[in-house]
């Protein structure tokens, strides 16, 4: 799995009820046809990251098809995991 691009926006809370800070990530991915996860059309990954009292987590995520916004029924293994929340703090102000 190889992050090719991103777009990242801040979310705003009209309730106020949650703390912190949210940002959605669309992560778009470079994956081979072999791959249970590849789609023709393209396969992203959107990702909520909090950050509140200086600590980031990922707070939700899902793989989507690209083409069709279909989200795709899979999980990211925990070192995966840390890899995407490391590119999203990364790639924060980008």
């Amino acid at each position: 799995m190889e992050i090719t691009e991103h777009h990242v926006e801040k979310m705003i809370d009209p309730t106020g009820i949650l703390t912190g800070d949210r940002y959605e990530f669309r992560l778009y991915l470079a994956l081979d046809e072999e791959d249970d996860l590849y789609a023709e059309g393209g396969t992203g990954l959107r990702v909520i990251l909090a950050i509140d009292n200086d600590v980031e987590r990922i707070v939700s995520y899902n793989f989507f098809d690209r083409a069709t916004e279909k989200i795709l029924n899979f999980e990211l293994e925990e070192d995966e995991k840390e890899i995407v929340l490391n590119y999203c703090k990364t790639n924060l102000t980008a």
